[in-house]
């Protein structure tokens, strides 16, 4: 099979070639999680301090990942926002991660945003692109998914602190068998996503049994 080519910077290019000023990239992460909020990241590239190795947040180590992230800090603009478990419950995750995207890139004063995914936020007061697989196509994207995931992933490693066995240092909150056998044997947290099946099931089994 042929190598899939690396993220580029063909799109910010065409954008700035059409007048916008500050084109930024937009990734979100969490969407699968059982607990914990929903992270997303803006992030503007300046054109001549691009970091090397910026690649979807997916295929990069740990290790790399806050390597880069430490690096964009220095040489970029990048904003990051959330929405939280409530919200995410009230609004289905869908909703929140635009929520979180649109809360990221008022943020910064961009004027054009490339978003990862195949629909764009709702309320967005610029211009933008839904890029599939954006994270894969697009520099600035990568570096939104690197951001947006580092971020969610310490959040994830302090909450654990406060409730420990649930492996969100490890499982950043996503539906391991572990974490499943912990939902059931310590029971449901107030950071776990009341809406989604796993936890919503085990809140109310009890309920559901019929005399």
């Amino acid at each position: 099979m042929p190598k899939t080519p690396p993220p580029d910077f063909s799109r910010e290019a065409a954008a700035l070639a059409q007048g916008a000023a500050f084109v930024v990239g937009v990734d979100e992460v969490g969407r699968g999680p059982l607990a914990g909020p929903v992270t997303a990241a803006a992030v503007w590239l300046d054109p001549d301090r691009i970091p090397d190795g910026l690649a979807d947040s997916k295929v990069l180590t740990s290790a790399r990942r806050e390597a880069l992230f430490a690096e964009l800090q220095a040489v970029a603009q990048v904003s990051v926002a959330h929405a939280s478990v409530d919200e995410i419950d009230a609004l289905n995750i869908l909703r929140a991660s635009h929520l979180a995207m649109t809360r990221a890139i008022v943020a910064l004063p961009a004027d054009f945003a490339l978003i990862d995914g195949n629909l764009l936020p709702n309320g967005l007061t610029i211009p933008a692109l839904a890029v599939v697989k954006g994270d894969a196509k697009s520099l600035s994207i990568a570096a939104a998914s690197i951001c947006a995931k580092v971020t969610r992933d310490r959040i994830m490693v302090d909450l654990a602190q406060q409730y420990p066995g649930y492996g969100w240092e490890t499982n950043a909150g996503y539906p391991t068998q572990a974490h499943l056998n912990a939902l059931l044997n310590l029971g449901v947290t107030p950071w776990h996503r009341r809406s989604f099946a796993p936890v919503h099931n085990i809140l109310y089994q009890d309920k559901s049994i019929t005399p």
